[in-house]
Formats: structure tokens, C-alpha cells, sequence
């Protein structure tokens, strides 16, 4: 059996996708809408016996195409003709969310109306009459409260009956004689056309509302100049003072509130809510910011609180798999391509994912609990001193999860210089992609005390940096007076951890996708740049260095145990257990240190690191207890060991410089060196440079490209991860860490943008000027960042 198609229309902020996430639990898939990128969610439900197949349309207060959101929503239920529209209502502001059920109701399909959160509704003293609501409306209504999952049987209950039945509401509005007479016209006129697919009145309706939306349809369908041609000569003949786009809008908003009066009455001693009260101190003109800043500093301190240790514990799995897979796959191309591209590049990013998840299930928290619709109020007085408002932030706080919906959410902003504004300076946010970058370096080069503040502090530069550029824009580019700012406060709800939860998953599945997508192929190539061309000569022969190493070793070892007439270290059991011992107590001294380090724990550390030299080497004092078991060997196996220690060390260096080498004559190396020279001032090398250019596809690519690099000059014996790699390496240091974060925080977004801001704004003009200002803007700012850095000692 065919499963039953349900649209879930409704206002932002009414519930609607927490009534959704009731209905369909984690059966859901997050894709587009065909055409734009507006986000479009999928859920599938068995109830009864009956498939079901739930589609969450865009939150929007209307139908009448204005915006993308109103587009996206009102073709979805006309073109793919849904066997039920579930009308998600906020209870506690019914008469407004009336307005979109009179736009609903025009389109001929069966509908049902979840009346939801009518638990605020109650502590508002708002009392609404369920029969009387759905006689007048002649629709289904159900009780729900989606914070608490009340209601969703009900209601999946009253879907699978109507849509059974297959009615729809019989209501119609009347629009005063003169606008009916017209409509009577028009659905003549279009009931003489054959295939019409939409509904007859409602049709005649957009055509006289002057609908550009439908008249390009109709268009494109053919053999409707003649209905196009008596619309619009029907409008014409309207008399001057008749605007009938305004009065169809009026009379559905009578129709709201006739609808509201004859079934809701309101207790007028009730009239300050628990988030009035709230409200009172988050959004206090002077603590209010004070209690945000704290919020967004409390929430990137948990991201590595609270994420060090699976992240630990997913990159050691990770790097363990790497080093697994160098013993069943056979040394070469392959093994390389496997252990060193796709393990060492998409690896490097998957570790990240614990970071991830918990930085956007603290936005989801912030978010479900209505506090970020706060925020932007919080911040308008600041975006006004800039010439924008706050519903320009909500705009750019889209951007902390991806840049994409932040430059297509500017189409909902009416000003055309405040949607520019906003658009040029969304790049300034930190998405998503960065955040695995951020992490890497901050867990490289800064202890655990700093980590939060300092990332913290990069997203404030970003905030900072918005605010300013969108000054110098409004200013310069874009001049022009501005627009007051009124927006809707959502009540304050509690959270749910489904709700949460679900919000992880969609991230993690968004991860996981990019990973096997464009990080996969982006590795692949960074891998296969950095390996080709292969049998190229080298600045040196490093076979020989090898031989001439092992010949002076063993020359020296052998000198070593001469007294013992012996040519091997095993042919005397008494002196290789004396060898044996030194170097179980060196590792686990070196254990003990790189713990004491990581712990902060000074004085341990300082302990551990006390030395004593013997044979012109510096050796741990727990080395000297070999001497009080074994005296008559202690010297020689001391010695030995040294010599052993210095040769591993010697044939190490040999394969690094080696690698280096062979790296350096790759296509990725040449590259490299050739734009060296431009990013030396900011203290970046050619490995870099590559990771840059490679992550204009997707941030987290630079990740992934320094994963590969660095996994192709290791040690196969080496078992560190990429953020140990880079702790190790001498061309890294935290100064050069801080500067390449400024640099990935402000450099041109990845092509995605790009492309949609040539899209949004039809021209190559503004994303090459986006391209140019951001890249120009990263240079300086971490040039001053690097070299004053530098001056100042660091």
C-alpha cells in the first residue's frame, strides 16, 4: 500500500518541528528542496497498519510567495499535493497563527490542525473552545504539547481518518462583492482550461493578487495567455482606491479574528508569563549581553571539557586502525592511498566529530529554549549603531552552523542594503567546517585551561569583525536610512533530550556524508600530490647515509663488547637484561613526563625531567638504579644503550629528511614552495600553503590535507595522531597556531558560498569582491597577529 503523504505547515516558532520529531522519532532524512537550499525534512511513521510519509515544510506566516521559505512551503503542498496538511497552531497566539489556516484552507486539501503548546496557552489565562474551533473552521483539531510529547497519538489517530476520507474544508472566504465578482470571472475562465492542476478558486484568487510565482507557472505550462490576459485586465478596471492585493489580505485577517472571538476567551488577570519575568533579566539592557558573552564561553569550554576524552579516544581508535591496516595491506601504492590518504586525511576530520556534536547540541539547546531569538534582541542595539538589526544576526547565527543558510536566510530580510550588508559579512562567522581546525590547533598547542577561552575568543573575533566590516559597508557601499527592528519573542520551553538528540544525529549525519564526499575525494588528491612524481632525484642519497650510519654503529657497538668477546648484545643474557632494564625504565619515565605535561602538574614534571649525564648524553636519574643491581654491567650497557639510542635517532632523522625530500619534489611540494613566499610573513611553510588551497573546497579539507602530509613524512613505527604530529614539529609553535586560526576564521569561504552568493545576487561581481576582501583581510590580520606576536617575544 502506498504510504499517505502529510505536510506540516505552520509559524516559526509554534512547535512544529518538535511536533514533528514526536511524529516520526529518528526516521528522518534531511535533504533540499529542489532548486534552492532551503532545508527540507523527511520522516517516515508506521501507524495502524499505515505507512506514512511526513514532510516539514518551512516555518512562514503566510502563503503569498514573498520569501523563499513562503515559496518553498506553498509549492511543496501544491505540487506534490500531500494527502493531509497538519496545521501546527501556537495556542497562545492562536488569532495570529489563524491567519496562515485562511490561506491553507483556499488550497482544497484535507487538513488537520494540531493545536499545540496550549500548556503556555493556560498559564496565559487563554481558554480556547476545541468544538467551536473546529466548527467554525470545519476542520479536525487536536490538543498537543510537543515539549512533552501530548497529543501525537491523537493526532496520528485523526491524520490516518482524514485522510481516509479524503475531505477537504468546505469553508470559503468571502472577499466583499466586487473582489467575488472577479473571482467568479476568473474560475469561469479557468475552468474552460483543461489540466489545471491547481485549485480553480484559489488560482483565480493569486492571478487577481498579481502573484508573479504562478503567472511564471502558468506560463510555462502554455495555453494560458488568455486567463493571464483577463487577469490582468480584471485589475486594471479596478477603481484607484481599491488595492486589491491589501483587501484579500485584510479580509483573511478578519476571518482570523472571527474565528478567534467566537472560540477563545482570555482571563485579563493573567497577564504576565514566566518568560515576561525571564525576560526581565536576559534581556536587561545592561546584563543582558554580560549573561550572553558568559553563555557562548560556557558553551565552547564544554566543547573541550567535555570532548577531550572521546576525542582521545576516537583518534587513538582511528590511528590504531591506520596501524592495523600497515600489517594486512602489502607495502606500496595502495597501502599508501589506504593508511596515509584516507586514514590519515578523512580520519584526521572524524576525530573531531565528539567536538562537533556537542558545540551544536549547545546551540539546539539554546535554540529549543528560545533563548537565541533573545539574543538578537539582545544584540540590535549594537547591529543598529551598524545600520543593520537584530533579524540580520539571526541571519549571520545561521552562519555558525554553515555559511549557505546564511546567505540564502538574508532573502527573508525586506531592506535590499541591509540583505546585501549581511550577506558580505556572513563569511566573518564561524561555520561548522572551521571548528574541526580550531580544535585541532587549540588541542596542539594550548593547555586545557585555555582551550575554551581561546576558541572563545576566535568566534568573538569573528562577531567583532562582522560588526565592523557591516559599519564600513552601510557606510560606504550600501547607504541608506534604517529600519526599526520588530520581532516575535518565543515563550521560553524546556528542552527535550529527544529533541536534542536528534539534533546530534542530523549533524552527525551531515558529518559523516561530508566526510565520504568531498574530504574523501579532497585526501585522495592531496594524497596523490604529495606521493607524485615518484623516482625523481634527490638532494642526497640517503641509502648511503643509512649504510655509512650503520657502519659507524656498529663499529662503535662492537668496541663496546669487546671485554666480553662477544660480537652480539644477546650472546651475554646478564648484560642484555642490564640493556633491557634501561630502556623499560626510559619509556616509562618518558611516559610519566608526557602525563605530568599534559596534567599541568609542574613540580612532577620537573621531577621526572632531572638528569644526569654520562657518555655526553643526558639520561633520567631513575636510569642510575641499574647500577646498584647490576654494577659490573652498569657501565657498559649505559653505554651501549647510548649508543643504540643516538643510532635509532640518527637512522630516524635520516628517513625524515628523507620524506621531507621526496615531499618537497612533489607536485604538492612545487606548489607549495612557488606561493611560500606569500605566507612566510605569517609564519606558514609550503605544507600550509597546500592545506589552504585545498580546504577553498570544504574547511575541514585543511584538516584532512595536513592529516595526509604529516602521515606521509611519519615514521610507519609512529602511533601519534595528527595533533601530536603537530605539537612535534619545530616549524609549529603556538604563535603560528594563533595566526593560522585568524587566517581560517577570515580567508574566502569555500566554493559553496561563493556560488550561492552569485546565485542570490545574479552576478560575479560581489562573490569575486568577497573573494578578494576576506582573503586581503586574513593576510593583514594575521600578519599583525604573527609578526607582533614575534616583536613582543612570543
Amino acid at each position: 500500500m502506498k504510504a499517505i503523504k502529510i505536510a506540516l505547515a505552520g509559524n516559526p516558532n509554534c512547535g512544529k518541528t518538535t511536533v514533528f520529531n514526536n511524529l516520526t522519532g529518528a526516521r528522518q532524512h534531511v535533504g533540499n528542496y529542489p532548486g534552492v537550499t532551503v532545508e527540507r525534512k523527511e520522516g517516515h511513521k508506521r501507524f495502524a497498519g499505515i505507512d506514512m510519509l511526513f514532510l516539514d515544510l518551512p516555518g512562514t506566516y503566510s502563503l503569498t510567495a514573498r520569501s523563499l521559505d513562503e515559496v518553498v512551503a506553498r509549492n511543496t503542498i501544491i505540487n506534490e499535493r500531500p494527502d493531509v496538511i497538519v496545521n501546527v497552531q501556537d495556542a497562545s497566539n492562536l488569532e495570529r497563527n489563524l491567519y496562515l489556516t485562511a490561506q491553507l484552507v483556499e488550497l482544497g486539501q484535507p487538513v488537520v490542525i494540531a493545536l499545540n503548546m496550549v500548556d503556555v496557552a493556560d498559564q496565559m489565562g487563554i481558554h480556547i473552545d476545541l468544538r467551536k474551533l473546529s466548527d467554525a473552521l470545519g476542520i479536525t483539531v487536536v490538543q498537543t504539547v510537543g515539549s512533552r510529547n501530548v497529543g501525537t497519538v491523537a493526532l496520528l489517530e485523526d491524520v490516518a481518518r482524514v485522510a481516509k476520507e479524503g475531505k477537504a474544508p468546505q469553508i470559503k472566504i468571502d472577499y466583499g462583492p466586487t473582489l467575488e465578482h472577479l473571482i467568479t470571472t476568473m474560475t469561469t475562465a479557468i475552468q474552460a482550461q483543461t489540466d489545471i492542476q491547481y485549485p480553480i478558486r484559489w488560482l483565480a484568487i493569486k492571478l487577481l493578487e498579481n502573484d508573479q510565482e504562478v503567472q511564471e507557472a502558468l506560463q510555462q505550462r502554455g495555453g494560458m495567455e488568455d486567463v493571464l490576459n483577463l487577469a490582468h485586465c480584471l485589475r486594471n478596471s479596478l477603481p484607484k482606491e481599491i488595492d486589491a492585493e491589501f483587501i484579500f489580505a485584510e479580509k483573511r485577517h478578519q476571518f482570523a479574528v472571527q474565528i478567534f472571538q467566537q472560540a477563545v476567551t482570555v482571563d485579563p488577570t493573567l497577564h504576565e508569563t514566566r518568560s515576561d519575568k525571564i525576560d526581565k533579566v536576559l534581556t536587561h539592557r545592561f546584563f543582558g549581553p554580560l549573561i550572553f558573552a558568559g553563555m557562548m564561553w560556557l558553551l565552547f569550554n564544554a566543547v573541550f571539557t567535555l570532548g577531550a576524552y572521546p576525542q582521545e579516544w576516537l583518534d587513538g581508535v582511528i590511528t590504531d586502525f591506520g596501524t592495523w591496516l600497515t600489517t594486512v595491506l602489502p607495502e606500496g601504492a595502495i597501502q599508501s592511498l589506504v593508511v596515509d590518504g584516507i586514514v590519515g586525511g578523512v580520519g584526521a576530520v572524524l576525530s573531531f566529530l565528539p567536538l562537533i556534536l556537542i558545540l551544536f547540541a549547545g546551540i539546539a539547546l539554546l535554540e529549543d529554549s528560545g533563548y537565541m531569538a533573545r539574543a538578537a534582541f539582545i544584540l540590535d542595539r549594537m547591529m543598529h549603531a551598524v545600520g543593520l538589526h537584530g533579524k540580520s544576526f539571526i541571519m549571520l547565527l545561521l552562519g555558525f552552523g554553515c555559511t549557505v543558510p546564511a546567505v540564502m536566510g538574508t532573502r527573508s530580510l525586506d531592506n535590499p542594503r541591509d540583505r546585501m550588508v549581511t550577506m558580505l559579512v556572513a563569511p566573518m562567522m564561524s561555520c561548522g567546517a572551521r571548528l574541526p581546525v580550531y580544535t585541532l590547533l587549540i588541542g596542539a598547542f594550548f593547555t586545557a585551561k585555555w582551550a575554551g577561552t581561546v576558541l572563545f575568543g576566535i568566534y568573538m573575533l569573528g562577531i567583532v569583525l562582522a560588526i565592523v566590516l557591516a559599519l564600513a559597508f552601510r557606510k560606504f557601499l550600501f547607504p541608506g536610512e534604517r529600519e526599526p527592528f520588530v520581532m516575535e519573542m518565543p515563550e521560553y520551553h524546556v528542552p527535550t533530550l529527544k529533541g536534542v538528540l536528534l539534533h546530534m544525529w542530523e549533524r552527525a549525519v551531515l558529518y559523516f556524508k561530508k566526510a565520504g564526499t568531498f574530504i574523501l575525494a579532497a585526501s585522495v588528491v592531496v594524497w596523490f600530490i604529495t606521493v607524485y612524481p615518484q623516482n625523481v632525484p634527490l638532494d642526497q642519497d640517503y641509502d648511503a647515509l643509512r649504510a655509512a650510519a650503520t657502519q659507524e654503529y656498529q663499529t662503535q657497538a662492537e668496541a663496546v663488547l669487546a671485554p666480553f668477546a662477544i660480537n652480539e648484545i644477546n650472546e651475554n643474557p646478564a648484560l642484555f637484561q642490564a640493556v633491557a632494564t634501561l630502556e623499560t625504565l626510559q619509556t616509562q619515565n618518558e611516559e610519566a613526563l608526557a602525563a605530568a605535561q599534559e596534567e599541568g602538574n609542574a613540580a612532577e614534571e620537573e621531577t621526572l625531567a632531572k638528569s644526569f649525564t654520562a657518555y655526553g648524553r643526558e639520561f633520567p636519574v631513575a636510569l642510575q638504579s641499574v647500577a646498584e643491581t647490576q654494577p659490573q654491567y652498569y657501565p657498559y650497557a649505559l653505554e651501549y644503550f647510548a649508543l643504540t639510542k643516538d643510532h635509532e635517532e640518527e637512522m630516524a632523522a635520516i628517513d625524515r629528511a628523507e620524506s621531507a625530500d621526496q615531499l618537497a619534489h612533489s607536485y604538492a611540494g612545487q606548489f607549495g614552495h612557488m606561493i611560500e613566499p606569500v605566507l612566510q610573513p605569517l609564519g606558514f611553510n609550503w605544507k600550509i600553503g597546500v592545506s589552504l588551497v585545498a580546504a577553498l573546497t570544504a574547511k575541514e579539507v585543511l584538516v584532512s590535507s595536513l592529516g595526509t602530509i604529516y602521515s606521509m613524512q611519519a615514521d610507519p613505527d609512529d602511533s601519534s595522531g595528527l595533533m601530536e604530529r603537530l605539537a612535534a614539529d619545530p616549524a609549529f609553535d603556538p604563535l603560528i597556531a594563533l595566526s593560522l586560526m585568524v587566517f581560517v576564521l577570515l580567508y574566502c569561504p569555500c566554493l559553496a558560498v561563493l556560488a550561492v552568493m552569485r546565485r542570490e545576487t545574479d552576478s560575479f561581481r560581489w562573490p569575486a569582491f568577497v573573494f578578494m576582501y576576506c582573503t586581503s583581510l586574513a593576510w593583514v590580520c594575521s600578519f599583525v597577529v604573527y609578526q607582533g606576536g614575534r616583536m613582543l617575544g612570543f
